[in-house]
């Protein structure tokens, strides 16, 4: 009975993956091997290796590592601070929060704190600099992503570093231990875990970024999001579109096996 009653409570779950998993990615699939007029055709993935692609797929990961690196840098440390502050869970929330609103409207606000006439521009000419092109550039582009991915990438670290066991660090220090060996023996190997889960949320979806690369970057960075987005909002080649959607299905499958083969190891 308790096995039945447990099959029958899996059915939403199983039909929720069949419906919004499954189905779009075979679909996109299926389409990756047409051109626009509607014929079967494989020279989709032919143009995919063509060297207009293969820059757009270096840029891509080049942004993606970028982001990924900066978030980590700020994450680290913020979440090691969260574990020692006093009210942790309210912090945790106030960084959280941004989560919450639209990922548009940030945008936008961006838009006006970067803007010619934005906070940013008018502090840097009170102190003498003179306004700057902060907007569409790369600067702006990694600033605001990082931003957006920061709390995906502070979560899983701060809960790695909620879970490690405080003997730990006073044995390693009653051993001689300098702080930052305790840190590079100690306490990074043991949280690990949480800074490749953090990296993975930012990482996987940093890839495919197109709504920024227009809106803050205007097009000067080209990413593969970007040209997925091209292809079916402008072009209508959904069959290219498609195959460069399965090229990133298929890389974002593979970070996450490798991730989690190397999890298994240990």
């Amino acid at each position: 009975m308790a096995v039945r009653n447990r099959n029958f409570f899996l059915v939403p779950y199983v039909l929720w993956i069949l419906l919004f998993v499954a189905a779009p990615i075979a679909l996109t699939l299926y389409k990756s091997f047409f051109d626009v007029d509607g014929a079967f055709t494989l020279d989709n993935y032919v143009r995919f290796f063509t060297p207009v692609y293969l820059k757009m797929t270096l840029s891509s990961f080049w942004y993606a590592f970028l982001i990924t690196l900066f978030s980590l840098l700020i994450a680290y440390p913020a979440a090691w601070l969260l574990t020692r502050t006093k009210h942790k869970q309210l912090w945790l929330l106030l960084i959280i929060l941004p989560t919450w609103i639209n990922l548009l409207l940030k945008v936008y606000a961006f838009l006006g704190i970067f803007g010619t006439y934005g906070a940013v521009n008018r502090s840097l000419e009170w102190l003498g600099i003179g306004a700057q092109q902060i907007l569409f550039t790369d600067f702006s582009f990694v600033f605001v992503s990082v931003y957006i991915f920061i709390p995906f990438m502070i979560l899983p670290i701060f809960n790695s570093l909620e879970e490690l066991n405080p003997s730990l660090v006073f044995a390693a220090r009653d051993l001689g231990a300098s702080p930052w060996t305790t840190f590079r023996r100690v306490v990074f190997p043991l949280t690990l875990d949480g800074v490749k889960a953090g990296c993975q949320a930012v990482f996987i979806p940093a890839l495919s970024l197109f709504m920024i690369t227009r809106l803050v970057a205007g097009n000067r960075v080209i990413t593969l999001g970007t040209a997925i987005e091209q292809h079916f909002l402008v072009t209508q080649d959904w069959g290219m579109g498609s195959t460069i959607a399965v090229f990133l299905i298929i890389v974002m499958v593979l970070i996450m096996f490798a991730a989690g083969k190397r999890e298994v190891r240990r």
